[in-house]
Parts: structure tokens; sequence; C-alpha cells
């Protein structure tokens, strides 16, 4: 089935944060597919599913995709949960790895929450590795890249976790992971992460060439040419 004509096209699997259901991430999933690529969104429940639980549904989700290569895209949480996928089941048909924002070594900004009554029980059973525990380690057995946002507005700027330097919601330095192949920052918030067109043309230009565009597009550099987006 793998080699069948239709099926040539590389997968790229994407994959919500917390609280989301996969439709906001509709324009990078239609971006990505006019470049070249089978787009599937995985859903899983983000507060009702451990991180094991999650990469194991993932796991089946993903022997259903007809592509010899499959690449993975996991915004915030979602990242966590490609992780926990690769740290359980390594065994993945080839491809590469972005991930958008993801709170590696757990989230100030849920920190705080869990000091509101009832706030804890908004984020259910992401709470351990929202908090920093039980977070899947990351060999480095293939490339993963890392792009961060640094524009400071959303809820971790109102309760004061963020500081200068983050997306809003994620810190910077909370999204450095050890063994990452590349690593980028852009002018962008948490939930612009999912909806930015430079972030999607250096997605794609990862998922090529394994590695970030770093200039402008608008520069006019050869590599751009690679891309074409509405």
């Amino acid at each position: 089935m793998m080699g069948l004509p239709g099926f040539v096209k590389p997968g790229v699997i994407l994959v919500h944060g917390l609280w989301m259901t996969g439709m906001e991430m509709i324009l990078l999933r239609g971006r990505l597919r006019r470049l070249g690529y089978q787009t599937r969104s995985f859903h899983y429940a983000s507060t009702r599913m451990g991180l094991a639980e999650a990469a194991r549904c993932l796991n089946t989700f993903v022997k259903r995709i007809p592509a010899q290569s499959v690449h993975f895209v996991g915004h915030s949480l979602g990242g966590l949960v490609i992780l926990r996928l690769f740290e359980d089941f390594p065994d993945q048909r080839p491809g590469r790895i972005v991930l958008l924002g993801p709170p590696y070594y757990g989230s100030e900004t849920a920190r705080r929450l869990c000091h509101i009554p009832c706030a804890k029980y908004l984020l259910g059973r992401s709470m351990p590795p929202l908090l920093g525990s039980n977070i899947p380690t990351w060999s480095g057995t293939r490339d993963l890249g890392v792009i961060a946002g640094t524009l400071n507005f959303g809820l971790g700027r109102v309760l004061g976790s963020v500081g200068h330097l983050g997306d809003g919601t994620i810190g910077l330095k909370e999204t450095r992971i050890p063994n990452a192949s590349d690593f980028i920052a852009l002018p962008v918030s948490h939930m612009g992460l999912v909806f930015s067109k430079r972030v999607s043309i250096e997605i794609h230009h990862f998922l090529k060439r394994g590695r970030f565009l770093r200039g402008s597009p608008m520069e006019g550099n050869k590599s751009t040419q690679l891309v074409t987006l509405a």
C-alpha cells in the first residue's frame, strides 16, 4: 500500500495543544497541503488524557497514514505528545518533526494557574507535564526543529508568568529542547504560531532541509523560491 500511486506525497500529522481541537490549525494544514503534503489532524482529549495515553492513540493514528514518510508538527502541549510518541514507540517511518512553542520545561503560566481556585480542573491530566513532571526525553535520533514566539501577548502576560521573553503563554527558555537540530524565534504570539504565514514557510523549509530558513521570506534569497503560499 505504501508504494501505490497517489500515496507518494509525504504525510504531515498536526497535533494541537491544550483546550484545542485541531480546528485552529486548519489554515496551517491548508498551506502545507498546497505545498505538496498530505495533511492530517490528530485530535485527543487534552485534559482527559495523559501524555502516555495520547501517544498510544497517536501511534494508532499514524499507522493509518498511507505514506512512506510521515512528518509531525505539534503546537504547545501537542509537541510533548509527539515527543512521548517517539519515546514509547520509536519505530516510526522516516520524517522530521517541528514543534511550535513546546513547554518542554513545563509552563510557569500553568504553575500560576494552579494557585487559582478550581483552575487545576481546567488543566486536568495535562497538569503533570505542564508543571514540569514526566517530560519525555529527546534522544536526537531524527531532525527536530523548534519554533518559539516572542510576541508577548496572552494569558501568561496577564499572570506575569512569561516575563519579557516569550510568546505570551510560554517563556522562551521553556521551549529549549536538548538535542534539537535547530531553533528559531519569531515575532508571533503563542496562538499566532499556528496562523502565521512565516511560520508555515519555516516549517516547510525544515521538513525539506532539516534546518530553518532564518532570513526574512521577503528578502528574495534563493531558498525562498521553494515556497508559494496563498
